[in-house]
């Protein structure tokens, strides 16, 4: 896919010093949400982009800008997904999900790991290709309280925005002459070396969180009770 959408975006990568921020905030919400769009021809650019200059300010004033950006839309999309499901509820997402990209199968699994492992995979699937936009879809059908919703989902799909948006910069610094499907592809390959690391962290602090959390409630008692 990232192949495909490349080959096409050479035209709005060249207005990116118009529209800067916009264009990042957009897609990213558009990736987020149930529509298959794969980050990395977003945020590898963008990374890139501000490394060299072209996003307006320069260094890591642009960079930051580009990753708050990246994890605003990241965000926004994700609360696409969780509204959707919370107003339409599981039985119509089943039958009808096939319209808004979503198969049956793929909702099942994403309910599953979250009834599973509970609301900190909001976290952990955030950085897990293939379940990272469903993930919000239990949520909303959990009707997951709304703050820390948006809290795991901020904070997972920061991390890999700081990874896409890492990469790129990396890659503006030391690439030369490059074209935009070289970028992304060169930067998939280091974003998703450095994938597993994030995500044994995320899984060590959501552990961490879950130990302190029984420390402080004691036994016998349950959170929200």
């Amino acid at each position: 896919m990232i192949e495909t959408i490349a080959q096409h975006l050479d035209s709005i990568a060249a207005l990116a010093p118009a529209w800067k921020l916009v264009f990042i905030f957009v897609f990213m919400a558009v990736e987020s949400s149930f529509v298959p769009f794969p980050s990395e021809v977003v945020m590898i650019p963008a990374g890139f982009f501000a490394a060299r200059g072209e996003l307006g300010a320069g260094g890591g004033a642009a960079v930051a800008a580009a990753f708050a950006a990246g994890v605003a839309g990241s965000v926004a999309g994700a609360y696409v997904n969780y509204f959707l499901a919370l107003w339409l509820g599981k039985p119509f997402l089943v039958k009808y999900g096939k319209w808004f990209f979503l198969k049956p199968a793929a909702l099942e699994r994403a309910c599953e790991v979250f009834n599973k492992y509970g609301a900190a995979t909001t976290f952990v699937c955030r950085m897990i290709p293939a379940i990272r936009q469903l993930i919000s879809i239990p949520a909303g059908i959990s009707r997951m309280p709304l703050p820390s919703f948006t809290l795991f989902t901020a904070l997972g799909a920061g991390i890999w925005t700081a990874i896409l948006a890492a990469t790129g910069y990396a890659l503006g610094k030391s690439a030369g002459d490059i074209t935009y499907l070289e970028l992304c592809m060169r930067g998939k390959e280091m974003a998703v070396s450095h994938l597993p690391a994030a995500i044994g962290c995320a899984v060590a602090l959501v552990a961490a969180y879950a130990a302190v959390g029984r420390l402080v409630m004691g036994p016998g008692r349950k959170g929200g009770e």
